[in-house]
């Protein structure tokens, strides 16, 4: 048993109101720089919608993640000698059209113009190359369904729905989406680093995050097109690839992440996790179906003597030990199994989950006479096949046993705190989501009143006791990161 400790987190997508206060933290801290105008570290998604870049999950085009080979897997792109052949000319890269033309405007024309009878316009420029231009997209140009016959009819996860069922999804009174947050996954089989020719891109060995080192990459971007996620960005001021970091200079000072602290929602949750590292091709390697469960088993109990054992025995320290007991990624991912991974087919196995958003009823059940606060699976206006498309790899059981606990715990707290249901319709539900009357009181709790250290568990990185530094840091340049040199001496 090879464990190893995981920096992991959850986004709860039916808290998320589409702010996009995260996606400007994150700008405004790291991408707001020459060269990365296009480049949102963080990003929230309308679904149903084709998302940024423009289809990122369609990988018959972008050719992202693993696949299976008889029983290894291989990068869907290809190997070595594939990578090599495109190091010129990429055609499954996506190009700048797949982004967006980054633009600002002539605020100046405003200030200027000279005295007259028409309001003065401020009209849009190029980022690129100062020239006027026409706007035609944006990061999040289908912003809650605006050009839904459009965008949301080219999600790709509707593939598996028959037309009927399309039909009914764009209907007035069934029209529903909901907002997607989107980071680096950090994934624990990360493509991105078994794709990079020159090895630029490497795990952190205490924390699993997934870093790009700036002075060994060399651009080819061999990266961009590996990450099924579509979370590398390349610098075409710098020539270097970059992507989320996931605010490791503020973990390191005990501090949540940009997105995490400005988050209005309260969505976000981070921990870490323990998982055997022995296991990830065995898990990566599962059928589609068993893609989930594979994942979760390789996430170890930190409370199991053993598994704390030879935690130690492989150089975690006791205080990451304790912080994964009060994890609450390990409670919605492992205890709790109501958090699911993004696109598993993928093989990454990443390490950020999401908890589905509550499923709406249909507005027509209303009209028929008795309202109804709740849904059932079967009146749903979200497809179960489209959320199976999203967090499952088609496995539907597994979206309709998370989607039973957390109705449960709808039915349970106003059952709890209003009084109005029947006790025989609540102790079914809670009997039907094999889950007790505690367990669905911590999940409400942790949902709804948790504090931010509650919800944002930090381990201590100690970084400096580890390992002594090797090499001296630098001023932060232009481009936003500190090129290193040996300290005097070495």
């Amino acid at each position: 048993m090879n464990v190893r400790s995981q920096i992991s987190t959850v986004f709860h997508l039916d808290k998320c109101i589409g702010c996009h206060t995260c996606s400007v933290a994150c700008k405004s801290q790291w991408t707001d720089r020459r060269g990365m105008e296009y480049a949102w570290w963080n990003n929230v998604e309308t679904k149903p919608g084709t998302g940024y870049p423009v289809s990122w999950e369609d990988q018959e085009q972008y050719k992202g993640g693993w696949k299976r080979d008889g029983d290894a897997l291989k990068l869907r792109q290809g190997g070595r000698i594939a990578s090599l052949s495109r190091i010129f000319s990429n055609p499954i890269l996506p190009i700048l059209d797949d982004y967006y033309e980054p633009f600002t405007y002539k605020y100046e024309d405003l200030f200027n113009a000279p005295a007259g009878k028409d309001q003065p316009t401020a009209r849009p420029i190029s980022l690129i190359d100062g020239k006027d231009m026409e706007i035609q997209s944006g990061p999040n140009w289908d912003d809650d369904l605006s050009g839904s016959n459009v965008y949301a009819a080219q999600d790709p996860n509707l593939e598996g729905l028959s037309a009927e069922e399309r039909a009914e999804l764009q209907g007035i009174e069934r029209m529903v989406f909901f907002y997607l947050p989107r980071i680096c996954n950090h994934c624990l089989n990360a493509a991105c680093v078994a794709a990079c020719p020159s090895g630029a891109i490497y795990k952190r060995g205490e924390d699993g995050i997934v870093l790009v080192n700036q002075d060994r990459c060399r651009g080819w971007r061999m990266c961009v097109s590996a990450c099924p996620y579509k979370k590398i960005y390349f610098n075409w001021s710098t020539g270097k690839s970059e992507k989320c970091i996931l605010c490791y200079p503020r973990l390191e000072a005990g501090e949540a992440p940009a997105c995490f602290h400005t988050c209005v929602g309260r969505i976000r949750y981070l921990g870490v996790l323990l998982y055997d590292a022995d296991r990830l091709l065995e898990a990566a390697g599962k059928t589609d179906a068993e893609l989930v469960a594979a994942q979760r088993s390789v996430i170890l109990d930190p409370f199991d003597p053993a598994v704390a054992a030879a935690a130690r025995a492989n150089g975690v320290p006791d205080a990451v030990i304790e912080s994964a007991r009060r994890s609450p990624v390990y409670r919605f991912v492992k205890e709790w199994q109501i958090a699911l991974p993004l696109h598993p087919e993928y093989r990454t196995l990443p390490m950020l989950f999401y908890v589905p958003p509550l499923l709406p009823a249909m507005a027509q059940d209303a009209a028929e006479g008795e309202p109804s606060f709740f849904t059932s699976l079967e009146k749903a206006r979200l497809p179960v096949k489209y959320l199976a498309s999203l967090f499952t790899a088609g496995n539907e059981e597994i979206v309709k046993e998370t989607y039973r606990k957390l109705m449960a715990v709808r039915l349970h707290r106003r059952s709890t705190q209003v009084g109005d249901l029947p006790p025989a319709a609540v102790e079914k539900a809670m009997a039907e989501a094999r889950l007790a009357p505690a367990d669905a009181d911590a999940i409400y709790r942790l949902t709804s009143l948790a504090s931010m250290d509650e919800r944002i568990v930090i381990p201590p990185m100690m970084r400096e006791g580890l390992s002594e530094p090797t090499v001296e840091p630098q001023r932060q340049n232009a481009a936003g990161f500190a090129y290193l040199r040996p300290p005097p001496g070495r």
